[in-house]
């Protein structure tokens, strides 16, 4: 990879990443950190990354730092109360997104991470295994359980 493809990198794909993140973390400032370790990481290797592979490359640097934030913010404090998908009797769900937002959220970490990267970042099973180093079979029981 040249300087010029990892610019283009970082171009077209900061905000997905941030997304990504921000969907993990809930957090602008650790998210915007977690993108910033990613480039760096991706600008290290720079001469051992494909530009065709640079893209899985950089979602599951971003995925395995998210995830060692969690376990540290874990460790550091202790959850007592999971808070509940809001539930509504009306015929109409005028929040139809928000619900579905809040119900990935309490999905454990692997099935929230299978979800996020098929439905939300548009990955194949292959993929999905590539970046989170499950096996394709692992990743579609996760999606199923999801």
């Amino acid at each position: 990879m040249t300087t010029r493809d990892y610019n283009e990198c970082v171009e077209r794909y900061a905000d997905a990443l941030y997304g990504f993140a921000y969907q993990y973390l809930k957090d602008s400032f650790e998210a915007e950190n977690v993108v910033q370790n990613t480039f760096e990481k991706l600008w290290v290797r720079l001469s051992d990354v494909e530009v065709k592979t640079a893209k899985a490359f950089m979602y599951k640097i971003t995925y395995n730092n998210c995830i060692d934030i969690i376990r540290r913010s874990k460790r550091e404090t202790q959850i007592d109360e999971v808070a509940e998908v809001g539930h509504t009797h009306n015929d109409q769900y005028t929040d139809a997104m928000e619900i579905v937002r809040k119900a990935v959220q309490q999905l454990p970490d692997n099935q929230r991470t299978v979800v996020m990267l098929r439905d939300y970042e548009g990955y194949d099973y292959r993929s999905i295994s590539e970046i989170t180093g499950m096996t394709e079979g692992q990743v579609k029981i996760n999606i199923f359980l999801a």
